[in-house]
């Protein structure tokens, strides 16, 4: 017995000693011949901790961030919840051609020149100068924006939550292909892409507005048009309408549409020709600009879906004059042509033509634009389009402006304030509305 008890603390000493010398061994190897060194890939536990925290920050930030988002969005719809709800019925032409030498590198558009009479006799006694903004613009009132930039990000978002106050649901963007533009101005198709995209978070829609560029045909009509939809067709905010067969489709205003035959048109838009563009996946309602009387038989002949009027000069041609509104009502019923009626605040642009004061109509005080919404209403239109958000030109515009003097005197919405006319629109956005559902029952 004393004997094993001998053999167990010799065998115990033994396996203490061995303990001790495997652990001073062990302590005496680098961490790269440690056999439990870090797997391939693995940093060094000090390295991790700076990873983590690093980690950590990245990670806060990124939630700061969702929430900063998630703030923003919460912002924007609350602002949303104000504004009455958009009336895709509604339409206003809109113009990007405005530029500043902040973002534009110059004035444009807003230094328009002052165009000459075709009469030489008569020219000769009106000044032809360019105007030097930013005191003198182009214009006979002055934006409460300034002279803008129409790429500018804050004005878009602006002339959106404008537009919504307004209950305008859809945008009419005049537009150019690609590197061409109007006499006065600048490529402007660029400018697309971020006007979508804020006129998608307000809600509105846009539609193209195809203005004559040079050299206008069938041919390239067709090139533009799949570009149109090719680019901008899946987006959100590109507005679509559903027709009376069920298909739904882009609408597409052509501005001058006269400006080529019906026999050039036939080839694009009717079904029976083998280059039409009907029943592909460019087919869009195309809408003609009605001027004279005759284009009736014109649009007919060309295979349009519909007219439209664009002029807010009552008087000033065939389709702007409110005693046609009726018949021309019948004319499109009988035709199955959708039926668009242009609707303004008035008419001046004697600040780029100063011999065309005869074609002034005067806004007595918002009561010019109630009587031409009236008249709208009372021809039953599809749509009813606004002449204009912004052409500045041809003082159509609804968005605000304000009183100012200087070297030019400018107009302006007094006694009323900047935004009347956006009111205005927005009471008869809901009246308009009203009488559609009337309509349909």
């Amino acid at each position: 017995m004393a004997r094993f008890r001998r053999k167990s603390c010799i065998t115990l000493i033994a396996l203490v000693l061995l303990v001790l010398i495997v652990t001073v061994v062990l302590k005496a190897l680098t961490p790269e011949d440690s056999p439990f060194d870090n797997p391939v890939g693995e940093q060094p536990v000090p390295e991790r901790r700076i990873d983590n925290q690093i980690q950590r920050e990245n990670d806060n930030k990124l939630v700061q961030s969702k929430m900063s988002d998630s703030a923003q969005s919460d912002k924007l719809e609350a602002a949303l919840r104000k504004f009455p709800p958009p009336n895709y019925y509604l339409h206003a032409f809109y113009y990007t051609w405005y530029g500043n030498p902040k973002f534009d590198g110059k004035y444009i558009h807003w230094d328009h020149p002052q165009l000459p009479h075709w009469d030489l006799k008569v020219a000769q006694g009106y000044p032809q100068a360019r105007h030097v903004p930013p005191e003198d613009i182009g214009a006979n009132f002055y934006p409460s924006l300034g002279a803008y930039s129409s790429r500018d990000p804050s004005i878009i978002e602006s002339h959106m939550q404008q537009l919504r106050t307004a209950a305008i649901g859809v945008l009419v963007v005049s537009w150019y292909p690609p590197n061409m533009s109007d006499d006065n101005g600048e490529p402007t198709d660029d400018i697309v892409p971020l006007l979508m995209e804020v006129a998608h978070k307000y809600h509105v829609k846009v539609a193209f507005h195809i203005e004559p560029y040079k050299g206008r045909d069938e041919v390239n009509m067709l090139t533009n048009v799949k570009y149109i939809i090719d680019k901008y067709g899946d987006h959100p905010a590109f507005f679509k309408y559903r027709t009376n067969t069920g298909k739904l489709l882009p609408l597409i205003y052509v501005y001058d549409s006269y400006l080529m035959n019906s026999e050039q048109w036939g080839k694009l838009l009717k079904h029976t020709d083998s280059n039409s563009i009907r029943d592909t996946p460019y087919d869009a309602i195309f809408i003609a600009l009605l001027v004279e009387e005759k284009h009736k038989r014109d649009i007919l002949t060309a295979g349009f879906d519909g007219v439209y009027t664009y002029f807010a000069t009552n008087g000033f041609s065939y389709g702007s004059t409110q005693r046609n509104w009726d018949s021309l009502k019948a004319f499109c019923e009988d035709n199955n042509l959708i039926y668009i009626l242009s609707v303004g605040p008035g008419y001046i642009d004697t600040g780029v033509r100063p011999w065309n004061f005869q074609n002034t109509r005067n806004r007595i005080n918002g009561k010019y634009y109630e009587t031409s919404l009236s008249a709208a209403l009372q021809a039953r239109p599809d749509f009813i389009a606004i002449t204009s958000f912004n052409e500045w030109h041809e003082g159509t515009q609804i968005e605000m402006a304000i009183p100012k003097t200087g070297q030019t005197v400018y107009m302006d919405y007094l006694p009323n304030k900047p935004a009347i006319y956006l009111e205005i629109t927005r009471k008869w956005a809901a009246i308009f509305g009203g009488e559609r559902r009337k309509w349909q029952d």
